[in-house]
């Protein structure tokens, strides 16, 4: 079998494992966000940021969300870093934000965080704040969901179906999702260019 077909035979895995029921619960949260007048967070490192920043294009301009990115802001993100510690970024940018109880936090990660591992401790404490504040929390993440997993409202964990492709499976799969997201008939406000075009 060539690599090309192993690839795709193991993302169609990662399909037929996915939890729609747990999609669900996630984009009823993301519902009551936008709902109750809150902004929605995107938090991703990495490939995850990229991610992010697409993600915040496709919730602003189709679902009508106050959205942002703290990544998309090259010159807070690295001051912050720079000043204070790679651990305390997002967090900081988030207080700054006045985070509260109306908004939300999306989380794009492969791990999930871990403070035992060291693994975007940056997240783990965003993830905190945004627990002592009471604002909603949705994960997509790969492995076993790591800290956002344990605390959020909803995490959709991407399947492992190979060690070896953990990474490039969950990146593909946050698009996969919020995409999906986006395109939801509770969500959606706006129509896509392509599919509006006569």
């Amino acid at each position: 079998m060539s690599y090309s077909q192993q690839h795709l035979d193991e993302t169609a895995q990662v399909i037929s494992k996915l939890s729609a029921a747990e999609i669900e619960r996630a984009v009823d949260v993301l519902a009551n966000v936008r709902q109750r007048g809150g902004r929605l967070f995107i938090l991703g490192v990495g490939g995850s940021a990229a991610n992010a920043s697409h993600a915040v294009n496709d919730f602003r301009k189709l679902c009508a969300f106050e959205a942002y990115a703290p990544t998309d802001n090259v010159s807070e993100l690295t001051a912050r870093t720079n000043d204070e510690g790679w651990a305390s970024v997002f967090a900081a940018w988030l207080q700054g934000s006045r985070i509260n109880a109306k908004d939300g936090l999306l989380i794009f990660s492969v791990g999930g965080g871990s403070l035992e591992k060291n693994v975007s401790p940056n997240l783990v404490s965003a993830l905190q704040l945004a627990k002592s504040v009471g604002a909603a929390i949705v994960g997509i993440v790969g492995r076993d969901g790591g800290y956002t997993a344990q605390v959020a409202d909803v995490a959709i964990i991407v399947p492992t179906v190979s060690a070896a492709n953990t990474t490039p499976h969950a990146e593909a799969f946050q698009a996969v999702i919020w995409h999906l997201f986006v395109s939801h008939p509770k969500l959606k406000t706006a129509p896509t260019k392509w599919e509006s075009v006569k």
